[in-house]
Protein backbone atom coordinates (compact mmCIF):
# COMPACT_ATOMS: atom_id res chain seq x y z
CA UNK A 1 0.00 0.00 0.00
CA UNK A 2 0.95 3.71 -0.65
CA UNK A 3 2.20 6.17 1.02
CA UNK A 4 -1.20 7.59 -0.25
CA UNK A 5 -3.38 4.92 0.08
CA UNK A 6 -2.53 4.91 3.12
CA UNK A 7 -3.72 8.83 4.09
CA UNK A 8 -6.93 7.65 2.86
CA UNK A 9 -6.73 4.58 4.63
CA UNK A 10 -6.49 6.24 7.95
CA UNK A 11 -9.41 9.00 7.07
CA UNK A 12 -12.04 5.77 6.22
CA UNK A 13 -10.88 4.02 9.13
CA UNK A 14 -11.45 7.31 11.37
CA UNK A 15 -14.95 7.51 9.65
CA UNK A 16 -16.14 3.88 10.46
CA UNK A 17 -14.79 3.81 14.27
CA UNK A 18 -16.86 6.80 14.64
CA UNK A 19 -20.10 5.07 13.07
CA UNK A 20 -19.77 2.02 15.45
CA UNK A 21 -19.07 3.81 18.55
CA UNK A 22 -22.71 6.20 17.87
CA UNK A 23 -24.35 3.23 16.99
CA UNK A 24 -22.85 0.81 20.28
CA UNK A 25 -23.55 4.30 22.37
CA UNK A 26 -19.77 3.77 24.14
CA UNK A 27 -16.53 3.98 23.21
CA UNK A 28 -13.28 5.49 24.13
CA UNK A 29 -13.30 8.17 20.40
CA UNK A 30 -10.47 10.04 21.80
CA UNK A 31 -8.00 7.26 22.05
CA UNK A 32 -9.08 5.17 19.50
CA UNK A 33 -8.82 8.42 17.04
CA UNK A 34 -5.07 9.31 18.19
CA UNK A 35 -3.69 5.80 17.66
CA UNK A 36 -5.81 4.71 14.28
CA UNK A 37 -2.82 5.82 11.89
CA UNK A 38 -0.59 3.69 14.29
CA UNK A 39 -2.52 0.62 13.42
CA UNK A 40 -2.99 1.22 9.86
CA UNK A 41 0.46 1.41 9.26
CA UNK A 42 1.51 -1.51 11.03
CA UNK A 43 -1.39 -3.98 9.56
CA UNK A 44 -1.19 -2.54 6.17
CA UNK A 45 3.05 -1.91 5.42
CA UNK A 46 4.82 -3.66 8.66
CA UNK A 47 3.21 -6.99 10.33
CA UNK A 48 3.61 -10.26 8.66
CA UNK A 49 -0.03 -11.60 10.35
CA UNK A 50 -3.24 -12.20 7.68
CA UNK A 51 -6.68 -13.53 8.33
CA UNK A 52 -4.66 -17.12 6.61
CA UNK A 53 -1.18 -17.09 9.12
CA UNK A 54 -2.91 -15.76 12.21
CA UNK A 55 -2.14 -19.55 13.74
CA UNK A 56 1.51 -20.11 12.06
CA UNK A 57 4.17 -20.03 14.59
CA UNK A 58 6.18 -17.69 12.83
CA UNK A 59 3.44 -14.79 12.31
CA UNK A 60 4.03 -11.43 13.87
CA UNK A 61 2.47 -10.30 16.83
CA UNK A 62 1.11 -7.64 17.85
CA UNK A 63 -0.68 -6.75 21.16
CA UNK A 64 -2.92 -3.30 21.79
CA UNK A 65 -2.21 -2.61 25.48
CA UNK A 66 -4.24 0.27 25.32
CA UNK A 67 -6.77 -2.15 25.05
CA UNK A 68 -9.79 0.39 25.58
CA UNK A 69 -9.28 1.84 22.25
CA UNK A 70 -10.69 -1.22 20.85
CA UNK A 71 -12.55 0.82 18.36
CA UNK A 72 -9.60 1.26 16.27
CA UNK A 73 -8.55 -1.70 16.15
CA UNK A 74 -11.88 -3.97 14.97
CA UNK A 75 -12.23 -1.66 12.01
CA UNK A 76 -8.40 -2.21 11.00
CA UNK A 77 -8.92 -6.21 11.86
CA UNK A 78 -12.45 -6.12 10.11
CA UNK A 79 -11.10 -4.00 6.87
CA UNK A 80 -8.07 -6.92 6.87
CA UNK A 81 -10.60 -9.33 6.59
CA UNK A 82 -10.54 -11.12 10.46
CA UNK A 83 -13.91 -11.31 10.18
CA UNK A 84 -17.26 -9.22 8.46
CA UNK A 85 -17.28 -6.01 9.18
CA UNK A 86 -21.37 -6.54 9.67
CA UNK A 87 -20.04 -7.97 12.69
CA UNK A 88 -19.28 -5.22 14.33
CA UNK A 89 -23.08 -3.73 14.06
CA UNK A 90 -23.30 -5.79 17.18
CA UNK A 91 -20.85 -3.81 18.90
CA UNK A 92 -21.46 -2.83 22.68
CA UNK A 93 -24.44 -5.41 22.66
CA UNK A 94 -25.65 -8.01 25.13
CA UNK A 95 -24.13 -11.52 24.66
CA UNK A 96 -22.04 -10.24 21.45
CA UNK A 97 -17.97 -10.92 21.67
CA UNK A 98 -17.17 -6.85 20.14
CA UNK A 99 -16.86 -5.71 23.89
CA UNK A 100 -15.40 -2.32 24.72
CA UNK A 101 -11.66 -4.09 25.19
CA UNK A 102 -9.96 -7.05 23.22
CA UNK A 103 -10.58 -10.60 23.71
CA UNK A 104 -9.40 -13.67 22.34
CA UNK A 105 -12.94 -13.93 21.16
CA UNK A 106 -11.80 -12.17 18.02
CA UNK A 107 -10.34 -13.66 15.14
CA UNK A 108 -7.31 -11.63 14.99
CA UNK A 109 -6.62 -10.43 18.57
CA UNK A 110 -3.84 -12.08 19.94
CA UNK A 111 -4.41 -11.51 23.72
CA UNK A 112 -7.26 -9.70 26.13
CA UNK A 113 -5.96 -6.39 27.40
CA UNK A 114 -7.57 -3.34 29.22
CA UNK A 115 -5.63 -3.79 32.56
CA UNK A 116 -3.28 -1.28 31.61
CA UNK A 117 0.35 -1.74 32.28
CA UNK A 118 -0.03 -5.66 30.88
CA UNK A 119 0.37 -5.56 27.42
CA UNK A 120 4.13 -5.06 27.49
CA UNK A 121 4.87 -7.87 29.98
CA UNK A 122 3.50 -10.24 27.92
CA UNK A 123 5.13 -9.23 24.84
CA UNK A 124 8.04 -9.21 26.56
CA UNK A 125 7.12 -12.38 27.32
CA UNK A 126 5.86 -13.72 23.90
CA UNK A 127 9.27 -12.00 22.35
CA UNK A 128 11.63 -14.04 25.00
CA UNK A 129 10.19 -17.69 23.81
CA UNK A 130 10.93 -16.23 20.68
CA UNK A 131 14.39 -15.76 21.47
CA UNK A 132 15.05 -19.24 23.05
CA UNK A 133 12.94 -21.02 19.82
CA UNK A 134 15.75 -19.18 17.57
CA UNK A 135 12.13 -18.00 15.83
CA UNK A 136 12.30 -15.16 13.36
CA UNK A 137 9.07 -13.38 14.50
CA UNK A 138 8.42 -10.10 16.13
CA UNK A 139 6.27 -8.38 18.70
CA UNK A 140 5.02 -5.32 18.66
CA UNK A 141 2.83 -3.74 21.72
CA UNK A 142 1.24 -0.35 21.63
CA UNK A 143 1.03 1.56 24.85
CA UNK A 144 -1.12 4.87 25.98
CA UNK A 145 1.59 7.37 27.71
CA UNK A 146 -1.11 7.35 30.71
CA UNK A 147 -0.61 3.79 31.38
CA UNK A 148 2.95 4.33 31.66
CA UNK A 149 2.09 5.15 35.44
CA UNK A 150 1.56 1.63 35.87
CA UNK A 151 5.04 0.36 37.75
CA UNK A 152 4.91 -2.99 35.76
CA UNK A 153 5.73 -1.51 32.18
CA UNK A 154 9.43 -0.20 34.31
CA UNK A 155 9.70 -3.77 35.59
CA UNK A 156 8.86 -4.93 31.62
CA UNK A 157 11.24 -2.87 30.53
CA UNK A 158 13.81 -3.77 32.52
CA UNK A 159 13.48 -7.19 31.87
CA UNK A 160 12.91 -6.97 28.06
CA UNK A 161 16.52 -4.72 27.77
CA UNK A 162 18.42 -7.60 30.04
CA UNK A 163 17.43 -10.55 27.51
CA UNK A 164 18.61 -8.17 24.66
CA UNK A 165 15.20 -8.87 22.92
CA UNK A 166 15.77 -6.74 19.61
CA UNK A 167 12.61 -8.16 18.78
CA UNK A 168 10.45 -6.21 20.60
CA UNK A 169 9.25 -3.12 19.67
CA UNK A 170 7.14 -1.07 21.84
CA UNK A 171 4.98 1.67 20.36
CA UNK A 172 4.07 4.43 22.87
CA UNK A 173 0.64 6.66 21.92
CA UNK A 174 1.71 10.11 23.32
CA UNK A 175 -1.35 12.05 23.05
CA UNK A 176 -0.46 13.78 26.48
CA UNK A 177 -4.17 13.12 27.62
CA UNK A 178 -5.31 10.29 29.67
CA UNK A 179 -9.11 9.69 31.90
CA UNK A 180 -8.14 12.44 34.48
CA UNK A 181 -6.27 15.19 32.53
CA UNK A 182 -2.90 15.60 31.54
CA UNK A 183 -0.43 13.14 31.95
CA UNK A 184 2.41 15.60 32.93
CA UNK A 185 -0.36 16.81 35.63
CA UNK A 186 -1.38 13.51 36.84
CA UNK A 187 1.84 11.32 36.82
CA UNK A 188 5.04 13.60 34.82
CA UNK A 189 6.54 10.84 32.44
CA UNK A 190 8.80 13.23 30.08
CA UNK A 191 11.80 13.20 29.79
CA UNK A 192 10.02 9.69 28.58
CA UNK A 193 13.43 9.26 25.77
CA UNK A 194 15.56 9.39 28.17
CA UNK A 195 13.88 7.63 30.79
CA UNK A 196 13.66 4.81 27.71
CA UNK A 197 17.29 4.94 27.29
CA UNK A 198 17.98 4.60 30.97
CA UNK A 199 16.10 1.31 30.83
CA UNK A 200 18.46 -0.18 27.94
CA UNK A 201 16.05 1.14 25.01
CA UNK A 202 17.02 2.25 21.38
CA UNK A 203 14.38 4.67 21.05
CA UNK A 204 12.70 7.10 18.03
CA UNK A 205 10.51 9.89 18.25
CA UNK A 206 7.56 10.49 15.15
CA UNK A 207 5.06 12.03 14.15
CA UNK A 208 1.92 9.27 15.28
CA UNK A 209 -0.07 10.88 12.55
CA UNK A 210 2.55 10.92 10.06
CA UNK A 211 1.90 7.41 7.89
CA UNK A 212 5.05 8.04 5.66
CA UNK A 213 7.10 8.43 8.88
CA UNK A 214 5.47 5.80 10.34
CA UNK A 215 6.36 3.61 7.94
CA UNK A 216 9.97 4.53 7.64
CA UNK A 217 10.44 4.18 11.38
CA UNK A 218 8.88 1.04 12.09
CA UNK A 219 10.72 -0.07 8.37
CA UNK A 220 13.74 0.55 10.24
CA UNK A 221 13.21 -2.01 13.61
CA UNK A 222 15.80 -2.89 15.39
CA UNK A 223 17.02 0.40 15.65
CA UNK A 224 20.12 -1.25 17.47
CA UNK A 225 21.13 -4.77 17.51
CA UNK A 226 20.59 -6.13 21.38
CA UNK A 227 18.16 -3.58 22.51
CA UNK A 228 14.44 -3.63 22.40
CA UNK A 229 12.82 -0.83 20.43
CA UNK A 230 10.27 2.01 21.79
CA UNK A 231 8.75 4.30 18.99
CA UNK A 232 6.94 7.43 21.07
CA UNK A 233 4.72 8.60 18.58
CA UNK A 234 3.38 12.22 19.29
CA UNK A 235 -0.29 12.33 18.79
CA UNK A 236 -3.10 14.10 19.55
CA UNK A 237 -5.83 12.68 20.90
CA UNK A 238 -9.53 12.50 18.91
CA UNK A 239 -7.06 13.34 15.76
CA UNK A 240 -9.46 14.38 12.94
CA UNK A 241 -12.30 15.58 14.65
CA UNK A 242 -12.08 19.69 15.26
CA UNK A 243 -14.00 19.66 18.86
CA UNK A 244 -12.50 16.35 19.83
CA UNK A 245 -8.82 17.43 19.53
CA UNK A 246 -6.76 17.68 22.58
CA UNK A 247 -9.81 17.21 24.67
CA UNK A 248 -9.82 15.25 27.69
CA UNK A 249 -13.35 14.46 28.10
CA UNK A 250 -13.52 12.44 24.54
CA UNK A 251 -11.28 9.99 26.26
CA UNK A 252 -14.81 8.30 26.38
CA UNK A 253 -17.91 9.34 24.98
CA UNK A 254 -20.14 9.37 22.10
CA UNK A 255 -21.02 12.11 20.07
CA UNK A 256 -24.98 13.68 19.90
CA UNK A 257 -26.72 13.62 16.95
CA UNK A 258 -25.54 16.81 15.69
CA UNK A 259 -21.70 16.16 17.35
CA UNK A 260 -21.98 13.01 14.92
CA UNK A 261 -22.86 15.09 11.77
CA UNK A 262 -20.28 17.19 12.08
CA UNK A 263 -17.68 14.89 12.76
CA UNK A 264 -18.54 13.02 9.89
CA UNK A 265 -18.85 15.84 7.84
CA UNK A 266 -15.45 17.67 8.32
CA UNK A 267 -13.59 13.51 7.98
CA UNK A 268 -15.57 13.61 4.99
CA UNK A 269 -14.02 17.17 3.46
CA UNK A 270 -10.57 15.72 4.72
CA UNK A 271 -11.25 12.67 2.86
CA UNK A 272 -11.97 15.07 -0.07
CA UNK A 273 -8.85 16.80 -0.03
CA UNK A 274 -6.80 13.95 0.56
CA UNK A 275 -7.93 12.10 -2.82
CA UNK A 276 -7.70 15.14 -5.17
Amino acid sequence: MTDAELKIKSIQYRIRLLKYIKKAGAGHTGGSLSCVDILNVLYNRILTVSPGNFTDPARDRYVQSKGHSVEALYVVLADKGFFPESDLETLGRRQSPYVGHPTRKIHGIEHNTGALGHGLAFSVGVALAGKRDHAGYRVYTLLGDGELAEGSNWEAMLTAAHYRLDNLTAIVDRNQLQISGRTEDVCGLECLVTKFEAFGWAVRSVDGHDVAALADVLGSIPFEPGKPSVVIAKTVKGKGVSFMENEARWHHGVPSDQQYEQAQQELEALLREVKA
